[in-house]
C-alpha cells in the first residue's frame, strides 16, 4: 500500500486549510498533521455545527484529494456502506445463460464478477487508485454491530468480499470520522483513531472564520456577531447556533445594511441564528436584559 504524506509540518496544515476558507485552531492543525504522519484515522467529536464535517471537506480541497462520504444513519448496513450485488442484472444474466444452456458453475462464476458489483463508499475508498479523503459522517448514529464493519477497514485498510477475495487498499486514504456524541462509541473503534474534540470557537477564531467566509463584513461587525453569538450559546437552548448560522447571520446583517448591531436589530433577525421559537424567545429576553 502506497503512503503519500500530505503535510510538510503543522504550519503547512494551518496555512493550506486557511486557503480553503477553513480557519483551524493550532490543536486541529496539530492532530491533522499527526494523523497524516502516523497513518491513523481521526475521530472528531463535539457539538453539532462546530465544523467537523467542514474539516474533512477542507482537507480534501487542501490536499487535492477526492472526498468520499459515508453518511451514517440508523439501519445502515453492509450493502449501503460497503458493497452489494446488482441482483436485477444478475437475474437477467442467469436467464440469458440458461437460455443458452450454460451450466450453473459457469453462470455462478459469471454473475459474481466485477460487472455485477455495486461499490459503496467504503469499498470505493479502498479501491481508489489515487489517495482519497474518506469521511464517515455521524458514526454515532449506526448500531454497535455496524462498527465491526468499520474495524476491518480502519485497522488494515482492506475489505473481504467472499466471492472475490480480500481487496487491499492501493493507497492509504485520509480518514475522518465525526460524532455528535449521541451514544458512546466502542473502545475498539476509538483505539484505531486519533481523538479530536472540536468545540465552539472562541471569539477571536469565530471572528476570523466569519471574515474568511464573508469577506465584505467589517472587523467591527464580525466582532459584534461573534460576541453576541457566544452570549446566545451560553443560554440553555434546544439548539445553540452553529458556526454556519453565525456566518448566515453576518451575511444577513450585511444585506440589511447593518453596520452596528443593537438589541432591536439582533432580536429582529434571531430567526436566522436560531431555529426554535422557544429559543428565539429565550434569547430575545436575554437581549432585553441590560448589561
Amino acid at each position: 500500500m502506497e503512503i503519500d504524506l500530505v503535510w510538510a509540518d503543522v504550519a503547512d496544515v494551518s496555512a493550506r486549510l486557511r486557503e480553503t476558507g477553513y480557519v483551524p485552531s493550532d490543536h486541529i492543525a496539530g492532530v491533522a498533521y499527526l494523523a497524516d504522519r502516523l497513518g491513523k484515522p481521526v475521530l472528531c467529536e463535539g457539538p453539532a455545527g462546530v465544523g467537523k464535517t467542514e474539516l474533512a471537506k477542507a482537507i480534501s480541497v487542501a490536499s487535492g484529494r477526492r472526498l468520499i462520504r459515508l453518511q451514517c444513519y440508523e439501519g445502515l448496513d453492509e450493502a449501503k456502506a460497503l458493497y452489494e450485488w446488482n441482483y436485477k442484472k444478475q437475474l437477467l444474466r442467469i436467464q440469458a445463460d440458461q437460455a443458452e444452456a450454460h451450466n450453473w458453475d459457469e453462470i455462478e462464476d459469471s454473475i459474481f464478477s466485477e460487472p455485477f458489483l455495486l461499490t459503496r463508499p467504503l469499498l470505493e475508498a479502498i479501491r481508489s487508485p489515487e489517495p482519497v479523503v474518506l469521511l464517515i459522517d455521524e458514526v454515532d448514529r449506526v448500531e454497535i454491530e455496524t462498527e465491526a464493519l468499520l474495524l476491518e477497514v480502519l485497522s488494515e485498510f482492506q475489505v473481504s468480499i467472499p466471492e472475490l477475495g480480500t481487496v487491499q487498499a492501493k493507497s492509504r486514504p485520509t480518514v475522518l470520522l465525526t460524532s455528535n456524541n449521541t451514544r458512546e462509541l466502542s473502545e475498539a473503534l476509538k483505539r484505531r483513531c486519533l481523538y479530536l474534540f472540536i468545540d465552539y470557537p472562541d471569539i477571536e477564531r469565530e471572528q476570523a472564520i466569519i471574515r474568511s467566509r464573508v469577506p465584505e463584513v467589517t472587523e467591527h461587525l464580525a466582532e459584534q456577531v461573534s460576541r453576541i453569538v457566544r452570549s446566545v450559546r451560553s443560554i440553555d437552548l434546544k439548539k445553540p447556533p452553529s458556526i454556519s448560522e453565525a456566518i448566515d447571520w453576518a451575511r444577513t446583517l450585511m444585506l440589511l445594511g447593518v453596520r452596528d448591531v443593537d438589541a432591536e436589530t439582533a432580536k429582529a433577525t434571531l430567526n436566522v441564528l436560531l431555529k426554535y421559537q422557544s429559543d428565539i424567545e429565550k434569547a430575545g429576553k436575554e437581549l432585553d436584559t441590560p448589561g
